[in-house]
Order: structure tokens, then C-alpha cells, then sequence
């Protein structure tokens, strides 16, 4: 592919179909993908928070930490667990210096929308409510969980529920209508393209018509919602959806950064033996460091 990062690229012929016609097939493809990453060694605990249902969490709790971070994990709403998540969540909290609370939400589509937001508000409300300062508290995920942070923070607006400084939205998936031009035409890009957007969506909304919860782009009033920094892929599906979105935060009068990453593609940071891929994580825990400070 023209313009993709060189060490990336050597990555690609060994990356499987982008498919999720068979979920369980792909859950355990993404265990033991997982399995084989390391992780970075910082403290962590499992939790569940009471809820209805209850919401298992696994919580990263650096030396001297500044923070908290609730952290939705990606996986198109339907693979992806606290444990798969576990070298990725490490990470952020190595790099942020915060409280990472990765979030076990349940999978569509045996629980579609709005299983996930729900299970996320939980965790949200208790963190708010059990962090050591409810002032410095962020939303953040990738993908899938992107999308959710950026719904969690238009429903903590509308609601009136914990106050959040600042979501951090990676990849997000936001648009269920795949209209934008890289919708369209990212139809062979690795790990995610157009059809597997299009499946993830529909087995996370399950035949129901989308909202803003859902559908973060659906939203008609962006304002009064938290700082963001939002991170898109050269090649992925979700860019322009996510530019879009940045540039209406900021006609809203919300403070955004917005980093385009060229030569990548959806999930690559993954390939952490990549420069770009360092540098991603870098900044992950940079600006979280900076947004909770």
C-alpha cells in the first residue's frame, strides 16, 4: 500500500482477514495474540463494580500516580476482555503516571447496545466516586472504546453525572453510516476495513436505529463537552469520521489536538517493535499526563 510506514507494512502479509463474521473464532485468535505481548510491569488489581449487571475491571496503579483514567478496550464491541487488554492498559499507565481502570463491558452481539455504554457508566460513576481526586478524572479507549469514551462523555454532559477533564479518543469508532470518503474506500486496508465496520456496527447496534450514544457523530450539540485529543490512522476506515468530529468539537468551542498518524492503520500500533508505534504510546501517556495534571 502506497505511503504506509515501511516496518509496518513488513507486518501486514501475516495479519488475518479483517472479518467478524465468526466472533468467537476472532476472540480467540485475539487471546492468544495477546498471550504473546508483553505487558509493562506495574501494579494492577481485579475488581468487579457493583452494577446490574456487575462490571469486572482490572485496575493499573503506578508509583506516585496522578489521575484516573477510565479505559474502554477496542475489538469492534464484540472481542476483547480486561485480560486481552492487559498489554495495552499497561501501558497507558506506565506512560501517564495516572490510575488506569480498564473496563470488561459486555460483547454484542449477544448483549448489543447499550450493554457496553451502561456497563461503562457503571465504571465511570464508581470511579468518580472511589478515585483519590474525582477532579482529575479522564475517559479514554481505541476503536471500539474510543467511541465509547466519547459517549460517555456526551452522556455525563446531558445527564449531569461525573465531572470529566478530558477524553482521550484513539481510533475511535463514532459513525455508523460509513459515508465518509475513507468509509468508502478503505475497503483492503489491514486488520479493519469497510466490511468489518460494517459488521461490527451491526452486531453492536443489533437492528436498532442508531443515537448519540451509540453513534457519537449522530450528535447534534458537541459543546460543553470536555478537552479531547483525538489519534487517527492513515489507513483506517474511521479517519475522516474522526477528523470530522475533532473539527466540529472545535467549532463547538471545545479545546481539541489532533494527530494524524501517516503510514499507519487501524490497530498497527500493536506492532510495537515500530518506531511510530513507540511514539504513539508515548504520546498517549504524554498528553494524558498533561490533561490530569
Amino acid at each position: 500500500m502506497n505511503g504506509m510506514d515501511p516496518e509496518l507494512e513488513a507486518f501486514v502479509p501475516f495479519f488475518p482477514k479483517a472479518d467478524l463474521t465468526d466472533v468467537e473464532k476472532e476472540r480467540q485468535f485475539l487471546a492468544e495474540l495477546a498471550a504473546g505481548i508483553p505487558a509493562e510491569d506495574v501494579e494492577f488489581e481485579d475488581l468487579v463494580v457493583p452494577g446490574d449487571p456487575d462490571v469486572p475491571i482490572r485496575i493499573y496503579r503506578p508509583h506516585e500516580a496522578h489521575g484516573t483514567v477510565v479505559w474502554m478496550h477496542g475489538g469492534g464491541w464484540c472481542i476483547g476482555d480486561v485480560v486481552t487488554e492487559h498489554p495495552w492498559a499497561s501501558r497507558v499507565a506506565a506512560r501517564s503516571q495516572a490510575t488506569v481502570i480498564s473496563v470488561g463491558y459486555r460483547l454484542s452481539p449477544e448483549n448489543p447496545f447499550p450493554a457496553a455504554l451502561d456497563d461503562s457508566w457503571t465504571v465511570l460513576r464508581w470511579a468518580h466516586e472511589n478515585c483519590d481526586d474525582p477532579d482529575l478524572l479522564a475517559v479514554a479507549g481505541h476503536s471500539a472504546g474510543g467511541g465509547l469514551a466519547a459517549a460517555l462523555a456526551l452522556k455525563s454532559r446531558d445527564e449531569q453525572g461525573p465531572p470529566i477533564r478530558f477524553q482521550l479518543l484513539h481510533q475511535p469508532g463514532l459513525d455508523d453510516r460509513l459515508t465518509t470518503w475513507s468509509a468508502r474506500h478503505f475497503t483492503e486496508t489491514p486488520w479493519y476495513n469497510r466490511a468489518k465496520a460494517g459488521q461490527a456496527w451491526a452486531h453492536y447496534l443489533g437492528g436498532q436505529p442508531a443515537t448519540a450514544y451509540a453513534a457519537p457523530a449522530r450528535a447534534e450539540d458537541l459543546s460543553d463537552l470536555p478537552p479531547a485529543y483525538i489519534a487517527t490512522a492513515e489507513f483506517c476506515p474511521n479517519r475522516d469520521e474522526d477528523i470530522a468530529y475533532a473539527v466540529r468539537l472545535m467549532q463547538s468551542d471545545v479545546q481539541v489536538e489532533l494527530h494524524q498518524w501517516p503510514g499507519t492503520f487501524h490497530g498497527s500500533q500493536a506492532l510495537l517493535s515500530a518506531d511510530v508505534s513507540q511514539r504513539q504510546f508515548m504520546e498517549i501517556g504524554d498528553v494524558l499526563r498533561r490533561a490530569l495534571t
